[in-house]
């Protein structure tokens, strides 16, 4: 692959700024560190895993940065660009509490089915687990990921139907926000 255009255009510049909560002189700075971590102009599924190995080098974030890595490649192209980089870092760092909520829904539905079943919740928080590693000590009815999964079913599903809808899940992440916490590792970046 080649390489990126060194500088954003003008209307890329202004469609960017309407499209995300980033001004033009932060967005001119996250392209520029963005080309230079990636000069083809596309982050790889591999490279993505790097940078989270970075945020947790004593746990094993790579099924967790998949599953993120899914949500930010919009297009499904097995690659991110800058757009879908930069408009994914607008919501999970500076999002409203609705985009955000949105965002993670978008993350524990790994099928993209419009509701989010008890195994594709399992996965994520299987992936939390492994990637925190024993960095934090839970209580003892989350003491393990299914133990965590049956705790927040048991809060959620209020239907009792296996299954999370999205207002299921932004009720339950309001009452819950640790729900929509594996979001916090952007807040420190911007």
């Amino acid at each position: 692959m080649g390489k990126a255009q060194s500088k954003l255009s003008h209307d890329q510049l202004q469609e960017l700024q309407k499209s995300t909560y980033f001004d033009r002189r932060e967005l001119q700075q996250w392209y520029k560190d963005f080309l230079k971590d990636c000069p083809s102009g596309q982050l790889t599924k591999a490279e993505f895993q790097k940078i989270y190995k970075q945020f947790f080098p004593f746990g094993d974030p790579s099924s967790f940065a998949e599953y993120v890595f899914n949500v930010f490649d919009n297009d499904r192209s097995g690659t991110i660009d800058f757009k879908e980089f930069i408009c994914a870092l607008s919501i999970t760092a500076r999002g409203t509490v609705e985009e955000k909520l949105l965002w993670s829904f978008q993350l524990y539905d790994i099928d993209n089915d419009g509701k989010i079943s008890y195994s594709e919740m399992l996965a994520i928080v299987e992936a939390i687990y492994k990637m925190v590693g024993t960095m934090k000590q839970l209580p003892e009815d989350e003491a393990t990921p299914k133990k965590r999964v049956d705790k927040i079913f048991a809060a959620m599903d209020k239907n009792a139907d296996g299954e999370l809808t999205l207002d299921e899940f932004k009720e339950g992440s309001k009452l819950d926000p640790t729900i929509v916490s594996a979001l916090n590792i952007y807040d420190g970046l911007v």
